[in-house]
């Protein structure tokens, strides 16, 4: 296992985790270029419309934007082309079993560099109603509130 100081972290999607119940992730290699991989190190990624497919057997992430790199040339990647994600062909079966259940989907948590390789962490989610979100927000006020009393005594 590495050490959390051997992990960089890139981007991470604070989004999903409010709109969707994440229940299960997996670390997947992501297959990118050459200037793709120096944008992704500079952190110029967005992924908040992002989500991940399953497609012949293949894991694809979709709607993931990496700006261009400034010092490649002319001939440079398409920033929304889809991207193949490197799994084992057994966690593919089981995510493709899961996410043919109704309302389960598949979304990029984090984006970080392992050993010099860009992974990217996906998480099996389910969507999450207009009241649990709602409550998600009073219990993170609640909590905060708390924290405030307890650091003023």
């Amino acid at each position: 296992m590495a050490k959390q100081n051997d992990i960089k972290v890139i981007g991470e999607n604070k989004r999903a985790r409010f709109d969707y119940l994440i229940e299960d992730t997996l670390e997947c290699g992501i297959e990118l270029k050459g200037s793709e991989v120096k944008s992704v190190k500079e952190g110029r990624v967005s992924f908040g419309d992002a989500y991940v497919r399953v497609k012949n057997d293949e894991l694809w992430l979709m709607g993931l934007h990496i700006t261009p790199y400034s010092h490649a040339t002319i001939e440079n990647h398409d920033p929304l082309r889809p991207r193949k994600l490197l799994a084992h062909a057994e966690e593919i079966h089981q995510l493709r079993r899961k996410t043919e259940e109704r309302g389960y989907t598949l979304v990029p948590l984090r984006f970080y560099v392992k050993r010099g390789l860009v992974k990217v962490l996906v998480g099996i989610a389910k969507g999450k109603k207009k009241h649990e979100k709602r409550e998600a927000i009073k219990e993170r006020d609640i909590k905060r509130e708390m924290d405030r009393e307890l650091r003023r005594y």
